[in-house]
């Protein structure tokens, strides 16, 4: 008898959707606040944004309030839209405590590296650091899962960072989110991998 361990996804959970329905919520309440759809008021991102002058004198929620605040009606747009690709794809990989680690710890980790790193001024913002956690995660998951390279996997999201690098982008933030997905997912098929060779061994019963 050949017993097989199968590890559950988090897909019946929803939690893109969710992630996603999440942030527009914000963006409209950000929207009413400001009394401005297209353009958030830039008092808001002040406030809730991560601007590290502030941060450095206590206004620590930033680091977290700044992954669901989007600085235009196109930002929020462009973000949503690779993360439903990326995120609904990692949906079935991944459990949903691993699933939210990677965003989350994405997202913070783009946010700190932003703070150690960044400057003083101005303010960013945005669940860019979070999404390319879930990027990094989700490829090189796919290539350990299969005993493959992970080579491959570190040159294409090395590449989609360097295509999105620029003055005006946070690219701290970009760096910190796809250095710990990558490490995040690679931890997460390293050991799937090594359970299912535990339970897969084969007996006769």
């Amino acid at each position: 008898m050949t017993y097989v361990y199968m590890r559950k996804n988090c897909k019946a959970y929803m939690p893109t959707a969710i992630l996603i329905v999440a942030n527009i919520v914000v963006y409209a309440c950000t929207s009413i606040i400001g009394e401005n759809a297209v353009i958030t008021d830039y008092a808001v991102i002040l406030t809730y944004g991560q601007v590290n002058a502030f941060v450095l004198r206590g206004a620590w929620w930033q680091l977290f309030t700044a992954l669901f605040i989007h600085v235009n009606i196109a930002h929020i747009a462009g973000n949503m839209f690779f993360f439903a690709i990326f995120g609904l794809r990692a949906e079935e990989m991944f459990d949903l405590k691993q699933y939210l680690a990677v965003y989350f710890l994405s997202g913070l980790a783009g946010n700190l590296l932003t703070l150690a790193f960044g400057p003083y001024f101005p303010p960013s913002a945005g669940a860019s650091g979070a999404i390319f956690g879930v990027f990094g995660a989700t490829i090189i998951y796919i290539r350990r899962a299969v005993g493959q390279s992970i080579l491959g996997a570190l040159v294409v999201a090395f590449f989609l960072l360097f295509i999105n690098a620029g003055p005006s982008v946070n690219n701290f933030d970009h760096l910190g989110g796809l250095v710990v997905g990558l490490l995040i997912g690679y931890t997460a098929a390293a050991r799937r991998a090594k359970t299912e060779y535990k339970y897969s061994y084969s007996y006769n019963a």
